[in-house]
């Protein structure tokens, strides 16, 4: 089969490998779709040196297959089974991939399976929702607009935060926070570039400032532009995967506002995976309409161009969805 690997930081080519074989637990899925998210310019751009180069198949984990062999009596899971593969090992960028039966998740009908693929993100932030505060009536700052921030704007107005200030470089995702309940935006980049973000959100909240600031994306920047937003025992919430491992973290004003900061990942061993079953579940029934985000689909041969446009973030790109052979 054919599989993406990442040979150095930046840099992929396909490869040629070995279908998996099949392993008792285990099922075998020909890979349809799988979706780009911040976490896939992570492992591509700023892993540890000694990561690189990446194992095969590196960095699919938004994944959608149909199971085409399974060793596990009494799964429930059989031949021919469409299904929302959870791949902790994110190498799932390849024509098929071994998944253990406990995370192969079957797509209820009605919904394109590219929507229904989006319940793997959601999920994280469902996960992610959960060790939240109570933010009834609390003011919330959500620092990147990507699939991730979105969900959390719209998690949050269903969670009834009163005020929900979306904050990012890209005009494009701000509109698309509106249409998820942001109830505000802040567009810091383009000829916004250096905005007071910290003196909006002052204006905004009369000056006291947010309860909780999400950060939903990467750059170190956006960690230190949240803490800046924080009230007094405010929460710093880290989501969005780190692109360092170290970095310059303004402590003084963290210390002196007496904040609090939880980072949240590992979704994907939640027993269950009950967040992620949710996510499918509102995503089935029409609660949240994942459509609209679905701007742009890749064939498996352009796969470094998506990348790259995932990286970039231009062209009105949110999601990006990877078509299989």
């Amino acid at each position: 089969m054919q599989a993406i690997q990442i040979t150095a930081p930046g840099e992929t080519q396909f490869v040629e490998v070995d279908i998996p074989a099949l392993k008792p637990g285990h099922a075998l899925i020909r890979t349809q779709r799988l979706s780009l998210c911040g976490s896939d310019v992570f492992f591509l751009h700023y892993m540890p040196a000694d990561y690189y180069p990446a194992p095969a198949g590196a960095t699919g984990h938004e994944v959608v297959g149909e199971v085409v062999a399974v060793d596990a009596p009494g799964s429930g899971i059989n031949v021919g089974d469409v299904a929302l593969v959870i791949a902790p090992e994110q190498t799932a960028m390849a024509e098929y991939y071994l998944a253990q039966a406990e995370n192969v998740l079957r797509l209820p009908p009605g919904r394109p399976i590219e929507e229904l693929l989006q319940a793997q993100q959601l999920g994280t932030v469902i996960y992610a929702c959960r060790q939240l505060p109570n933010v009834v009536g609390k003011d919330v700052a959500v620092v990147g607009q990507g699939s991730a921030g979105l969900w959390f704007d719209f998690m949050l107005r269903r969670l009834g935060a009163r005020r929900i200030i979306a904050v990012d470089l890209q005009a494009h995702r701000l509109a698309a926070g509106r249409l998820y309940g942001a109830t505000n935006t802040i567009h810091n980049g383009g000829e916004n570039t250096g905005l007071d973000v910290a003196a909006m959100v002052a204006d905004l909240t009369q000056g006291q400032m947010v309860d909780v600031a999400v950060v939903a994306a990467g750059e170190v920047d956006a960690v230190n532009l949240a803490v800046s937003l924080l009230k007094m025992n405010g929460l710093l919430f880290c989501f969005g995967v780190p692109h360092e491992q170290q970095f310059m973290f303004d402590y003084g004003r963290f210390f002196l506002q007496n904040l609090q900061a939880k980072a949240v990942v590992g979704a994907y061993a939640e027993p269950g995976h009950a967040s992620t079953w949710l996510a499918m579940e509102m995503i089935a029934n029409g609660t949240i309409n994942v459509a609209p985000i679905l701007t742009h689909r890749f064939p498996f041969s352009q796969v470094p161009a998506a990348y790259e446009l995932q990286r970039t973030r231009d062209e009105g790109s949110i999601k990006i969805v990877i078509e299989m052979p």
